[in-house]
């Protein structure tokens, strides 16, 4: 009972990180793929990430919420870089996309250079740490992301191109934090991937829904196999969006080629 117990103890609180991801990404990611960005979130993802490692590097025992404000302004930089390409240079902005994610992973290897720790650094940036989510960090992530909701859902239309790039680049950096780079893009790009055939009215919550259970059970599976959880999601994830995709009987006529103007 007392494993159990323990168990439990570091599961809820993973889950409860899985699930708050879930809420802002299943949504971002179907625009993601109708923008045609899908490694946006890879390119952001590193540029917060070097923003978490730059901070280390200059302050080893940086608290939680300096590291944080150093891996959110990154991530704004590089979100307003990118939305100057798109608009000065629309037709390579895919390209422009894969080399701020080079030039960002690049980065963090010369950082890391020299630290005899980073190559654990590395991996937990890609992998994260699920499991080991403190509360500090659930409660922030769960106040932006009730900000996220209430932009998303009611002022979407109005925030225009540089408010788009704005709030995704908040939402990916507080996911980095929480879960890493690997589960982030998973988290966005497989549910739009999987539910783009069906009615556009019902994505989003077979979207919140099957990868909402992802993360129930490749953490449940993981602790039952002890191996590690990030990877087993990704993997649950990426077959449980095969198998809704094939669900689909025919594409939908409101699919990606008719969806809403980007915002």
């Amino acid at each position: 009972m007392s494993d159990v117990s323990a168990q439990l103890s570091i599961l809820w609180p993973a889950l409860l990180a899985g699930l708050l991801v879930v809420i802002s990404h299943v949504p971002l990611g179907q625009q993601v793929l109708s923008r045609g960005i899908v490694f946006i979130d890879l390119a952001i993802a590193q540029v917060a990430g070097v923003g978490v490692i730059a901070m280390h590097a200059i302050q080893p025992d940086a608290s939680g919420l300096a590291v944080q404000a150093s891996a959110v302004v990154a991530a704004l930089l590089g979100a307003l870089l990118l939305t100057w390409t798109e608009k000065r240079r629309p037709e390579v902005q895919e390209a422009l996309i894969g080399v701020l994610f080079v030039l960002a992973s690049t980065a963090q290897l010369l950082i890391l250079a020299n630290d005899p720790h980073g190559g654990e650094d590395l991996k937990d940036l890609l992998a994260g740490q699920i499991l080991w989510v403190s509360r500090e960090q659930l409660i922030r992530a769960a106040v932006l992301t009730a900000i996220f909701v209430a932009v998303w859902f009611t002022v979407r239309e109005r925030i225009g191109r540089i408010g788009f790039y704005v709030l995704f680049a908040l939402m990916v950096t507080v996911s980095v934090q929480l879960v890493g780079v690997y589960l982030v893009f998973t988290s966005l790009i497989v549910p739009a991937l999987a539910t783009y055939r069906f009615p556009q009215r019902r994505q989003l919550a077979i979207g919140y829904a099957f990868v909402g259970a992802s993360y129930a059970l490749g953490l449940a599976w993981s602790a039952f196999r002890d191996v590690p959880s990030s990877p087993v999601i990704v993997w649950v994830m990426a077959l449980l969006g095969v198998i809704v995709h094939l669900l689909a009987r025919a594409p939908a006529p409101d699919s990606l080629a008719a969806r809403s103007p980007r915002p």
